[in-house]
């Protein structure tokens, strides 16, 4: 019997429901209990209407959604439906609590929190009221079933005995259940903290709706659950939720909050008139030169923009992008600086990274009820819409490498371990860096042949960039210079910030530290950024379009003899489209001119001559990259192996090494280049040695 205020409470709520929900009760009224069987309510509309009420549900959230749900069964519906079974769903609480910051003042009360799914079980039926059997008299007796241990009963209420007993189960009362496992989301957490999680535990049609990687707000009542097991309880308490709402975001960096003043100084900026130095001075200030690559690596945290089509194909808008170089030239700096002001970004290093770590994981283990498999992402479905940093990428195992490919390319990751077949999204820019196959650049070999990459993986980066460590006096000079300013800059600010009695001014540190300072405080280029993804969808003018079609068709043209390599493919072209696009999102331009055309022109350029040029032809050639053979090399492959099986024909043996030799260089090929290429010709299995120093074909 409901006493007289909580009838009072209930009628409240169906006031608010006839003032704010009458339509939206009329649509479940239709499609419960087969499509629908949740009122999804506003909490701000529950403020509006009595904030007395929508106080006393955050802090009592079990018994008043009770009541609220009573009342939604006593609403005078217009048609003959009995919402028997419907929730009622709390969602846009005014404020999110940080995984991190749950204590124990929270227990019972009703919080939302956001982060990324790390784990979901499987979704299980769940008893809720179970109907015993009695095996002897086969009386039945109804017990529920709340949270915690099974529940059975002590006597049977027919003869009094104490079973033994069996479940009915068309009697019994289930629901279905999941467990989920969320995760900080990466943006949140600042300078090497390990991200913290809780689990989470949902019921009815709110189930099966997400997976593992999806970024997720979840509303629920916070509860405890004593560690420690019958015989020995501990005093410590692990806290989990029983969820009540989980909504999917799509949306990219909901975390930041960007107030009206930062979006004046983000227009402010915008207008600058040298923006595309400020922002490259912006990364990495404590790293000399590399003007490039760092433009490159600010196109690349704005990024093209992602396209759907009508055949609900999609074309990524990430740009990808690999520095392989020299040791010492700061290409781990580099990474680690962008990973800091990527809004969301996951940093990982080759050696300690497998397969699983980076795509997903399939794990048995007791999360859930009993020995399960279930999905843990990886770190690049860890970044999704974000940039995964991947260092060391030469010293990763070349079957770890090969799990990169689609996420690279179809910007999913495709999951069939244990039983379990799934995709993941990991919709994310990816920056790696490596070092040539022999540690450093060899600048007699030719580039392509010293990157120890498949090329599969290579041809998928967008742009390529060669960092060589080279003496150069003046360079050199400028460097050291640079350095020791760093040095300097950063002596002068810890010695004034540790030591009482320093006696140098704070005018003094400054002037010394501005020289190595960002341009942008990295705060603000974050909000920018973020900004700018959020808001800037720019479209390409007629001008800008005609500047990146007559460069790849100019290309292209080089490769139209019989006899030249192909310069650059379809690939390029859309790489030149998406660091147009970034390039206008800088500006925050809804716009890409003609400049941005050029820009991306420059630095595709650059990389062309970094690693797509053949040292000895001096032509464009695309399978540099993207089958790792230049034509020239494949051609030279082609007139040795012919030749070697022309010689063979001649020697009961087979063909003599230094016959081959010899007429490789009557035909024009250097005696060193033709050594080397019957060693590859070995290596490969295309011909092999009879007897010592003798080939014959395979």
């Amino acid at each position: 019997m409901a006493r007289a205020d909580d009838t009072e409470l209930i009628d409240r709520f169906e006031e608010f429901y006839r003032n704010y929900y009458r339509n939206e009760i009329g649509e479940l009224a239709q499609q419960y209990p087969t499509e629908e069987k949740s009122l999804y309510v506003d909490w701000r509309d529950l403020y509006r209407f009595d904030p007395d009420l929508a106080d006393d549900l955050r802090s009592k959230p079990g018994q008043l959604i009770e009541y609220a749900e009573e009342a939604l069964r006593l609403y005078d519906l217009p048609v003959d439906v009995s919402l028997g079974q419907a929730h009622v769903r709390i969602e846009n609480l005014p404020e999110t609590t940080g995984i991190r910051e749950i204590r124990h003042d929270h227990h019972g009360r009703l919080i939302s929190i956001q982060g990324i799914v790390r784990k979901a079980t499987d979704v299980r039926p769940k008893i809720t009221d179970a109907a015993f059997e009695c095996q002897r008299c086969g009386t039945l007796s109804r017990i529920p079933q709340t949270d915690g241990d099974f529940q059975e009963p002590h006597e049977c209420q027919g003869c009094e005995r104490q079973g033994p007993f069996r479940i009915n189960f068309d009697q019994s009362e289930f629901v279905d259940a999941q467990k989920l496992r969320v995760q900080e989301s990466p943006e949140g957490l600042r300078g090497g903290e390990t991200p913290q999680n809780i689990d989470v535990n949902i019921e009815d049609d709110i189930t099966g709706e997400v997976t593992a990687g999806d970024h997720v707000e979840v509303t629920g009542t916070l509860k405890l659950d004593q560690r420690g097991n019958d015989r020995e309880k501990s005093p410590m308490f692990d806290v989990y939720m029983d969820g009540l709402t989980v909504s999917i975001e799509d949306e990219q960096f909901e975390e930041m909050d960007i107030t009206d003043e930062d979006k004046k100084e983000i227009v402010e900026l915008s207008n600058h008139p040298n923006l595309y130095e400020q922002m490259q001075g912006a990364i990495a200030p404590s790293i000399y030169g590399y003007e490039t690559q760092k433009l490159a690596m600010v196109l690349q945290l704005f990024s093209g923009v992602t396209k759907h089509l009508p055949d609900e194909s999609r074309i990524r808008g990430d740009l990808h992008m690999l520095l392989i170089g020299d040791p010492g030239t700061g290409k781990s700096k580099l990474l680690q600086y962008i990973r800091q002001i990527a809004p969301r970004s996951v940093y990982t290093s080759g050696k300690g990274s497998s397969a699983a770590g980076l795509t997903a994981a399939a794990v048995r283990d007791d999360f859930g009820d009993g020995q399960q498999w279930s999905l843990e992402a990886g770190a690049l479905v860890l970044a999704d819409q974000g940039i995964a940093a991947v260092d060391e990428l030469d010293k990763m195992s070349s079957d770890d490498r090969s799990a990169m490919h689609e996420a690279l390319e179809q910007q999913s990751i495709s999951v069939s371990k244990a039983g379990i077949n799934a995709t993941l999204k990991s919709r994310c820019s990816l920056l790696g860096a490596a070092n040539p196959k022999y540690g450093r650049f060899d600048q007699y070999e030719p580039i392509a042949e010293q990157i120890d990459l498949e090329p599969a993986l290579i041809s998928r980066f967008d742009l390529i960039f060669t960092v060589t460590d080279e003496p150069d006096e003046e360079e050199d000079a400028n460097l050291a210079e640079h350095i020791l300013t760093a040095n300097y800059a950063g002596e002068l600010h810890t010695h004034r910030t540790e030591t009482s009695t320093s006696n140098y001014t704070e005018e003094e540190v400054e002037t010394v530290t501005d020289e190595v300072a960002p341009t942008i405080e990295p705060e603000l280029l974050r909000k920018y950024v973020a900004y700018a993804k959020r808001n800037c969808f720019p479209t390409m003018t007629e001008a800008a379009r005609a500047e990146i079609r007559d460069f790849y068709v100019d290309l292209r043209s080089r490769g139209a003899d019989e006899d030249a390599p192909v310069p650059v493919t379809a690939r390029k072209l859309e790489a030149l489209v998406r660091l147009a696009e970034a390039s206008a999102r800088v500006r925050l331009s809804d716009d890409i001119e003609v400049e941005d055309a050029e820009r991306a022109v420059r630095i595709a350029r650059h990389c062309l001559e970094d690693i797509g040029m053949d040292p000895e032809t001096g032509e464009y050639d695309a399978d540099m990259i993207e089958t790792g053979t230049s034509k020239s090399q494949r051609d030279r492959i082609k007139d040795l192996l012919s030749l070697i099986a022309d010689i063979e024909a001649e020697y009961d043996e087979g063909a003599p090494v230094d016959v081959v030799i010899e007429r490789a260089e009557e035909g024009g090929m250097e005696p060193s280049t033709a050594e080397h290429e019957i060693e590859q010709l070995k290596q490969k299995g295309e011909v092999y040695e009879p007897r010592t120093d003798h080939l014959r074909t395979t």
